[in-house]
C-alpha cells in the first residue's frame, strides 16, 4: 500500500529572519526620509546622497541573504556591518558639526541595528556582543565624546542584540529537544505496531508449536522446546527494542524536522461489519447494526485486529469450549465494539504480570492499537464470571506512523 509523507518543520527562527528583512527595508526608508527632511542642513549633501544610494541598493539586493540562517553567511555579515560602520564614520564628513553635537542621527540611523540583529540571529549572543561593540566604538568616534544620548543608544543596542541572541540559542536547543522527543515517540509507536503484528502471528505460532510439541513428545518435544526459547527471545526483543539516534535538519534555519508517514485513506470509509463477520462462528456470536458502520480504512482494520486479538485471548485462556459475543454499536461520535466471553475470568494482577513477562497481547495488540487510533480499551473481568473488553474508536480516527527524517 502506498504511503504519503508529511514533513513538519518547527522553527522560531524563520519568523525572526522574515521580521529582520522587513526591518531592514523600513529602516532604510526611514534613514532616507531623515536625509530628505534635513537635506539643506547637510554640509556635504552629495556624500549623504551617495551613501544612501549604496545603502538602498545593498538593502534591496541582499534581501534573500537575510531570508534564513544558511544564506546569511559570515562574509555577508562582515560586509553588512562594514557598510553600517562606514555610514557612521562618514556622518561627520556629510553633516555639520553643530547638528552632530546636538544629537543628530548618523547616516544609517537605526538601520545599523538590523546589521547587529543579523549577527544575533546567526551566531547567538556572543556574535551580537561583538557586532554591537563595534557599532558602539564607531558611534563614540563619530560623536567625539561619550555624550549621554550616545551612551544610551549604545547600551540599548547592546542589551537588545544580546538578549535576542540568547533567545535564539535557547530556541535552537528547545527545537533539538523537541525533535528528539518526537523521534522517540515515532520510533516507539512503530515498535509497538511491529510488536502487535508479531504477537498476532509469529509469537502465537511459536507458542502453539511449543504446546503441541510437549504433548506429542519425542523429537517434537525438542522442536517445541526450541520454539519456546525463540518465543522468549523474540518477546524480549520486541518489548525492549532500540531507538534511533536523533537527527535534526542539516540546515539549522529549517528548525526541528520530523517526517510523519501516514497510511492513505484509500477510496473512502470502510464498513467495519465485513471485517468482523469473519470472526463469527459456532462459538462466536456477532450482533451488528443493520446499516453500514463506516470508519477510515486504517482505523477499521486496526479495530478489527484488536477484536481478533481479544478473541485469541478467549481461545487461549478460556479454552476452546468457551463462548464469545461481539456487539457493535454505532454511536453519534464513536464506534463501540464489545467482546464478552463466558470463561473463568482473569485473576487480579495477571495482566500486569503478563506485560512484565513480555506477553503483550492486551497491552499492545488491544490497548496499543486503540490508543494509536485516539480511542480506548477497557477490560472488565471478574473471576468465575468471564471477561468483557470494550473498544471505543472516534469516527474520525486516523493512524499515522512517525518516521524520523534521514538527512
Amino acid at each position: 500500500m502506498a504511503r504519503r509523507e508529511r514533513v513538519m518543520r518547527m522553527s522560531v527562527e524563520l519568523p525572526l529572519w522574515r521580521a529582520l528583512a522587513g526591518y531592514r527595508v523600513l529602516t532604510m526608508l526611514y534613514a532616507i526620509g531623515l536625509c530628505a527632511t534635513a537635506y539643506s542642513r547637510f554640509a556635504r549633501p552629495q556624500v549623504a546622497v551617495a551613501y544612501y544610494a549604496v545603502l538602498a541598493v545593498w538593502t534591496l539586493a541582499t534581501l534573500p541573504r537575510v531570508a534564513n540562517e544558511a544564506s546569511c553567511t559570515k562574509r555577508f555579515l562582515a560586509a553588512d556591518l562594514t557598510l553600517a560602520l562606514t555610514g557612521i564614520l562618514l556622518t561627520p564628513v556629510a553633516d555639520n558639526h553643530e547638528r552632530i553635537a546636538s544629537g543628530g542621527p548618523t547616516l544609517p540611523s537605526i538601520w545599523t541595528a538590523g546589521s547587529v540583529l543579523a549577527f544575533a540571529l546567526k551566531g547567538g549572543w556572543r556574535w551580537a556582543a561583538f557586532a554591537s561593540t563595534a557599532v558602539a566604538a564607531a558611534n563614540l568616534v563619530e560623536r567625539g565624546h561619550p555624550a549621554r544620548d550616545t551612551v544610551h543608544n549604545v547600551i540599548l543596542v547592546w542589551v537588545a542584540s544580546i538578549a535576542i541572541g540568547y533567545v535564539v540559542e535557547v530556541a535552537r536547543a528547545s527545537e533539538r529537544t523537541l525533535a528528539r522527543a518526537l523521534e522517540i515517540e515515532a520510533a516507539t509507536r512503530e515498535r509497538e505496531r511491529l510488536a502487535r503484528d508479531i504477537h498476532d502471528g509469529v509469537l502465537q505460532v511459536l507458542a502453539m508449536v511449543q504446546r503441541r510439541g510437549a504433548v506429542i513428545g519425542g523429537e517434537a518435544a525438542e522442536l517445541g522446546r526450541m520454539a519456546g526459547e525463540q518465543e522468549v527471545a523474540l518477546r524480549t526483543l520486541v518489548s525492549g527494542g532500540l531507538l534511533p539516534v536523533s537527527r535534526v535538519s542539516r540546515d539549522a534555519a529549517d528548525g526541528a524536522v520530523v517526517r510523519v508517514v501516514e497510511e492513505p485513506d484509500d477510496d473512502g470509509p470502510l464498513d467495519l461489519r465485513p471485517l468482523l463477520a469473519r470472526y463469527a462462528g459456532a462459538r462466536v456470536s456477532l450482533a451488528e447494526p443493520g446499516a453500514p458502520v463506516p470508519l477510515p480504512p486504517a482505523a477499521a482494520r486496526e479495530l478489527a485486529a484488536a477484536v481478533g486479538a481479544a478473541l485469541d485471548n478467549v481461545r487461549e485462556h478460556a479454552g476452546p469450549d468457551a463462548r464469545a459475543w461481539i456487539l457493535v454499536e454505532d454511536e453519534p461520535d464513536e464506534i463501540v465494539v464489545t467482546v464478552r466471553d463466558d470463561g473463568p475470568g482473569i485473576p487480579e494482577g495477571r495482566l500486569a504480570q503478563a506485560e512484565g513477562e513480555g506477553r503483550l497481547g492486551v497491552a499492545q495488540s488491544i490497548r496499543g492499537r486503540l490508543r494509536d487510533l485516539g480511542g480506548s480499551a477497557e477490560l472488565i473481568s471478574v473471576p468465575g464470571q468471564g471477561t468483557e473488553v470494550e473498544l471505543k474508536v472516534p469516527k474520525g480516527a486516523r493512524r499515522a506512523r512517525g518516521k524520523a527524517e534521514k538527512r
